[in-house]
Parts: C-alpha cells; structure tokens; sequence
C-alpha cells in the first residue's frame, strides 16, 4: 500500500492529527497554495471533543459533532486527506512510516493530541470507561442504557444498585459535566423511560483529587459548581485517589469503597507518543518540548501543537498552556503564517497566547464561566456556553441539527436518541 500523493514540486507539510491545532493548520495552509498539505488522522473525521459527553448522555447524535475532513477540503487541489496510523518518525530521512507506507515531508506538525492517563494503573484501565472519542463515548451511552434495562429485571435491592450506581473520577470540566447531565437524567427521564424504576435508588459520585473541583478555575467558580452538583444530589468525594476498580467496587485512597459495574475515568491526558522521537525531546505528560514557534527543540523542520505542545516561554504559563481548543487553534493559524514566512525568507512571529477564558455547565441553567476581565455563574453563563460551543461546530448543517436537539430538550425535557446501538461482528466460521 502507499499514500499515491503525486509530487507537485510544492513543499510538503505532513499534519499528523486532525484535531483542533491540526485541522486548524491544514485550513490556514489550504489557502495559501504555497504548500502541499497532507492530513493524516486515524479516522476520516474532525471531533468536537468538548460535547463527548452529550453523545454519552444521548443528548446528541455521534454525526452532530463529527466533520469528515473531505468535505472541508473539497475545494483544495493541493491538499490531501488520508485515514492512516502513523507508526514511526525518521528524522535523518524526512519520512514518515505508517500502515499504509512511508511518506516523505519538508515540513512535519505533530498534533495527535493526548489520550486517556491511566497513571500506570493497569486493573483500572481494564475495567474502566474513558471517554476520548465519539466510539468511547457511544461505548459509554450503551453501558449506561443497558443497565438500566438490566436493573429492572434484577433480583432485591442490592443486585439493583450495581447496576444503577455510576461513578465518575475526575473533578475537571469533563467530569462534573458527565455527573451533571447523569443526575439530570435521573431526574427528568429515568421516571418517563423507566417507570417501574425507583430514580432514588441511583446515586452517581464524582471522585476528584483536589480539594476542589474544577481546579483549574477560579475559587468561586469552584465553589459554584459544587453548589450545584450538589442541587442536582451528586455526592463528591474531594481530596480522594482510586486506587483500585475491578469492574464491581471503587477502593479509593483512604480505603473507602463504592459499589458500582460502571466507572468513567476522566482523571487526566497524557500526551500520544511516536517512535522516532528521542526521548529527551519529551517533557511533563509526553508533551513535546518547543520553542515560541512551535518547532521542537532539537528537532529539524518538526512542529508540535495542542495537547502534546508543551511552551513555557510565556512566564503567565511556565509549566505550558492548558490541553483545551483554544491555544491548539491559536498555534494552529500562527504556525500556518510562520510556514508561509519562512517560504518568502520572512523572520517567524513568536507564539502568545491570548487567554478567552474557562467554562463548564453542570445542567440547566447551571454554568460557570471565568472570563479574562469577569467572572460569572448561573444562567448566563449556562447561555454562554451554549453559544460559544455552537460557534465552534463544524459545518452549518451540524449547528442547526445541534441547536435543534438542544432547544427540544430544553422544552421538552426528553430526547429519542437513548438507543443501544452494538457494534455488528461478522461470526467466526
């Protein structure tokens, strides 16, 4: 197998992940025509990673928040898409190895993002939910659905709770909006799809490390989110490790345990790795050390953005900027300029950040928003995000779609899409 990208006589910039920096970059250098651009990603669509857990939670469908990436380079004749694992760097070479073949670049932009940090606890990691991609994200809304199903057949009280009972580690953005939409639907669905169901018996708990959750945030958006994780009947566990899940119970730090078949890890990233790399050129969580341009130190013509850039030029960031999609896409356009500079022998801008701010919603009308000059929570903030999120969707058909689900909700309290949708297996013969 090979790639078939015919030689244009343009220099060639391999982009490795189509996430938020990656599609970003690919984008910006699609307009120039000064380049060749090759888009290399696992699968054949853009993610809208920050609304995972709506599809977890059946508020939307998989496709409202998914883009394939050949429709957003249609227009592009020098801009080529291809579904691929990248396997391996050779630096000395300019190639790259992957499983359909190697591929040779002037310019290679490593933006393959982070994945779920397991913290090398094994047992955990066999028996545990992530949620880092739209598959795990369906994988999650099946577990949760079938459960319920089998919670009404189950025999007593006790073999109930196993079943009802869900835990979710991790006190960030992602892990109180997962507690906040599943004690929304305990309370506005379990009584209409499951009637013969007691909603009292579910008790959902978000374990977090820190005093606080939402850490990364301000004190009063801290202390607002915990307000209302606990209005909606979310029991925290702060200042609290897992230290053991073997499908059944919980064994936390302090020796606690929680009973539970199903727990959602939402703990921590740590950076996606490549053969070829040196070790060296790795810093705190695998992120890739870089300089204010984005190009890694010690590497020749290699770039890294997003989750796996690791910065600390800036001294507001000395331990690198935060793994959301706001300085992913900011490194993203400056990159994609400073390429285009070095093509007409132009001096390269450095990178600063510009700091839009952090939120998180925890339900209806309950949000929390720490903006650059002001900070608010409640429904402002809840409206806020709302909109902010629906900009930032891919393509005009996907924000209708996920407007409509969002405002049917919102009147209706109810959605049609808790469907368990299995994965078909071709039997062994």
């Amino acid at each position: 197998m090979k790639f078939n990208i015919p030689d244009s006589g343009l220099k060639r910039v391999v982009i490795v992940g189509g996430g938020f920096g990656g599609l970003t970059l690919a984008r910006q250098l699609a307009k120039s025509k000064a380049f060749q651009v090759v888009l290399i990603d696992k699968n054949n669509y853009h993610q809208f990673q920050p609304l995972f857990y709506q599809v977890a939670m059946a508020g939307l469908e998989p496709s409202s928040i998914s883009f394939p990436f050949r429709k957003v380079f249609q227009s592009f004749e020098n801009t080529f898409v291809r579904m691929a694992k990248v396997l391996a760097v050779r630096p000395s070479d300019q190639e790259i190895e992957t499983n359909i073949g190697p591929l040779h670049y002037d310019y290679l932009v490593l933006a393959m993002g982070a994945d779920t940090n397991w913290y090398g606890n094994e047992r955990v990691r066999s028996n545990a939910i992530p949620m880092k991609s739209v598959s795990e994200a369906l994988f999650l809304r099946n577990a949760v659905f079938e459960d319920y199903e089998r919670a009404l057949t189950a025999d007593g009280y006790d073999d109930r709770q196993r079943f009802l009972d869900i835990v979710v580690v991790g006190g960030g953005a992602t892990g109180v909006e997962v507690a906040g939409s599943l004690a929304e639907m305990k309370r506005h669905i379990i009584g209409k799809d499951y009637q013969e169901l007691d909603r009292d018996e579910i008790q959902i708990h978000l374990i977090h490390g820190d005093p606080r959750v939402l850490s990364a945030m301000s004190p009063e958006a801290s202390a607002k989110a915990e307000q209302f994780l606990s209005e909606l009947g979310v029991k925290l566990w702060l200042n609290k490790v897992v230290k053991d899940y073997d499908g059944q119970t919980v064994t936390m730090d302090d020796g606690a345990t929680i009973r539970a078949d199903k727990m959602i890890w939402a703990a921590g990233i740590v950076g996606n790795k490549i053969e070829g790399i040196p070790t060296e050129a790795y810093g705190r969580g695998n992120r890739l050390n870089c300089n204010e341009f984005n190009a890694i130190k010690g590497m020749e013509n290699i770039y890294a953005l997003g989750d796996i850039a690791l910065q600390t030029h800036e001294p507001k960031w000395p331990n690198g900027h935060a793994q959301v999609a706001q300085p992913a896409m900011q490194q993203g356009k400056l990159l994609a300029k400073n390429l285009i500079r070095i093509s007409e022998a132009k001096p390269q801008k450095p990178f600063h950040y510009l700091d839009l701010g952090s939120m998180a919603t925890i339900g209806r009308h309950r949000a929390v928003a720490d903006l650059p000059f002001w900070k608010t929570q409640g429904v402002l903030a809840w409206i806020m995000w709302l909109f902010i999120h629906l900009l930032y969707i891919l393509g005009a058909k996907n924000k209708v779609f996920v407007f409509l689900n969002w405002m049917w909700n919102y009147l209706t309290y109810d959605q049609s899409l808790r469907l368990v949708i299995k994965p078909w297996r071709k039997p062994e013969v």
